[in-house]
């Protein structure tokens, strides 16, 4: 399978990424615009597999996202792009809210209103859990600690 995941350079979705590449056999297409969150150091360790490939890119950009589905066709996402840092939504909110709810609801919803693919991300405790769901069945279960 091939995974796209946003946000891949920071610090959860690298560990993601980690995991992925070194305990299955799937591929990762990550996609991170490389702000103060991101950061490729995390990734050495995985940058040099044939079954890893780093698309600098902002969610926010729908040309660009469009260019990198039609180029690398991933069966699934994992949506892990966001705003994190509380002190920083409070000096410039309209990043956060562009990042962490426009972008998600007016392009990734009609993209899995199209039944091609539905994602839902859930932080819990230290506990991160991903659920893929494609065409309303569950194709992947990962817990991440």
């Amino acid at each position: 399978m091939k995974i796209l995941v946003t946000g891949g350079a920071g610090f959860i979705g690298s560990a993601v990424v980690r995991h992925i590449i070194n305990n299955t056999q799937d591929s990762v297409v990550n996609v991170d615009k490389l702000t103060y969150a991101g950061n490729l150091e995390s990734l050495a360790d995985v940058s040099d597999s044939e079954r890893y490939v780093f698309e600098h890119a902002d969610i926010c950009d729908a040309a660009a996202m469009a260019r990198i589905f039609a180029l690398h066709q991933p069966d699934a996402v994992m949506h892990l792009a966001a705003e994190s840092h509380v002190d920083r939504s409070i000096t410039g909110p309209a990043a956060f809210i562009e990042t962490n709810i426009v972008v998600l609801m007016s392009f990734w919803k009609p993209l899995a209103i199209t039944g091609l693919l539905l994602i839902a991300t859930r932080k819990i405790a230290s506990v991160f859990i991903i659920f893929l769901l494609m065409k309303s069945m569950v194709i992947c279960l990962m817990q991440m600690k």
